[in-house]
């Protein structure tokens, strides 16, 4: 198959040079991104190569798996820790609707874990097959950069292999971060946390982001107590403000013990078990202490700097608006490069690169108006602006609407915990923004929404639309009246 490449900016034919090459593509990482771009890759003609590390649950510099973070170590477990966790509130409210239930359930954690290793390990199968079937050739083994078109794979043996590619890409991800404390080897990161042996009675987390929110929802669903710190007044910076709050009021309610503007200054093993010291001199004592402090991209054993890859620096690789670095035959796509480090969009950014390279369809990743959800219990999921960003951008005044209700099964089941609905929207153009929901079902719910507002429905348009009754969703389109409207703040400058 005659096969088009991207050339300095411009498509043309393959020049006669290609037979020269092992590969016309060889990818470093067969994460989603690596094994997405390989796959579409090898459909427009391409041969391509693709390297990974052996498969483990726990990451390190040299162990990994096909699927990488988001299947073995990532979405995909904890995801399946968050059904888990939830079960217990389910079967606390399935009394109040006649349920005779044991005062006494026990949650055999072993279980739990057995059952997620065997998915990661299927969905490792699944991963690896795709690229069989793609007529990908994999490689098990360490890959680094030796030239800009070279490419070194260390075998588990120690045997290296040197292969020859017209394209490189860069597909390796991130790992969890540790802040430099004393005692720091003590705890353990979220690759740890989805294979842990026993199940922990006491935790500490520290971070506010989402894996530290999601985690906390996670063990305090299975019964254990809980202290979460972070360092600003509510979790989930970058986040809207009153969704924050809505979050942080629910992890309180279901018993998660937070510390706000708090972070830990050492940790100490005891006979009691580790004792962590906040920077405000509170001591919590926890089995377990889990760093949610942030990740950092893959880039370290590259040799990326003997080749000339530019790096930004958080260490991800610096690539344009094609996913292209400075060394033109180099491309990289998903956290790497610390663009918007989530699976979906590493896989648009796979299937954009090899529409861009081979498919003779120059095609940009599009990050505007991406959906996105915070699994914690109820979930979070949110579209477009928060209302801080709407205000921030806005040329002229946000009209703002929220619905927050008792969502129906609480009615019956007793549990105070509300559901929240928000829309943004522009004063002028009447065009929805963003949209943000805490509640059950709420990714669920979101995802239907964030296909409006990327085709950019109106105000009235959500209006004119029927809703499903009895249902949390038809909220989003029976919110008649406006909450506040807002302006931009002036300024004298």
């Amino acid at each position: 198959m005659a096969r088009k490449m991207l050339i300095d900016g411009e498509l043309s034919q393959p020049n006669g040079e290609e037979g020269h090459y092992d590969f016309d593509l060889f990818v470093i990482g067969a994460g989603s991104g690596g094994v997405r771009a390989s796959r579409f890759s090898a459909n427009y003609g391409a041969k391509v190569g693709i390297c990974e590390l052996p498969f483990h649950p726990v990451s390190s510099e040299v162990i990994g798996g096909v699927g990488g973070t988001c299947v073995i170590r990532g979405c995909v477990p904890k995801k399946i820790l968050v059904y888990g966790a939830s079960f217990r509130g389910e079967l606390e409210d399935a009394r109040n609707y006649g349920w005779e239930l044991n005062e006494k359930i026990d949650f055999n954690w072993k279980k739990l874990l057995h059952k997620k290793t065997e998915e990661i390990v299927r969905l490792n199968g699944i991963y690896k097959r795709l690229l069989t079937n793609a007529g990908v050739k994999m490689y098990e083994g360490e890959g680094k950069i030796v030239g800009p078109n070279e490419v070194e794979v260390t075998q588990l043996d120690g045997t290296k292999l040197s292969y020859t590619a017209k394209h490189i890409l860069i597909a390796t991800g991130s790992r969890a971060q540790r802040p430099a404390i004393p005692g720091q080897e003590l705890a353990i990161t979220s690759d740890e946390a989805l294979s842990l042996e026993e199940l922990p009675k006491r935790v500490v987390i520290l971070g506010g982001g989402y894996i530290a929110v999601e985690f906390a929802s996670i063990w305090n669903g299975m019964g254990v107590a809980v202290d979460l710190c972070f360092r600003k007044e509510l979790p989930l910076r970058g986040f809207d403000d009153e969704m924050r709050a809505v979050v942080a009021r629910n992890l309180e309610a279901r018993g998660v013990n937070l510390h706000p503007r708090t972070t830990l200054s050492e940790l100490i093993k005891t006979g009691d078990g580790i004792k962590a010291i906040t920077d405000h001199g509170e001591e919590l004592i926890a089995d377990v202490v889990m760093f949610a402090t942030g990740r950092a991209p893959n880039t370290k054993r590259l040799n990326l700097g003997a080749v000339g890859v530019e790096l930004d620096q958080t260490g991800a690789v610096k690539v344009d608006e094609y996913s292209r670095t400075n060394i033109p035959s180099i491309w990289a796509v998903g956290d790497v490069t610390n663009r918007m480090n989530l699976t979906p969009v590493a896989l648009m950014e796979g299937t954009c690169f090899a529409k861009t390279v081979f498919g003779g369809q120059p095609s940009k990743p599009d990050f505007k108006d991406v959906p996105c959800a915070v699994f914690s219990i109820p979930a979070l999921s949110v579209v477009g602006l928060s209302e801080e960003q709407a205000i921030e951008q806005a040329n002229g005044d946000i009209l703002v609407f929220t619905s927050t209700f008792n969502p129906m099964k609480n009615t019956i089941s007793g549990r105070q915990e509300k559901t929240i609905m928000k829309l943004l929207v522009d004063a002028e153009t009447d065009k929805v923004i963003g949209a943000s929901m805490c509640g059950p079902d709420s990714p669920e719910i979101m995802q239907g929404i964030a296909i409006a507002v990327k085709c950019g429905a109106t105000k009235a348009q959500f209006d004119s639309t029927v809703g499903i009754h009895p249902s949390a969703a038809e909220e989003f389109v029976t919110m008649r009246s406006v909450s506040r409207r807002v302006s931009k703040p002036k300024t004298n400058l």
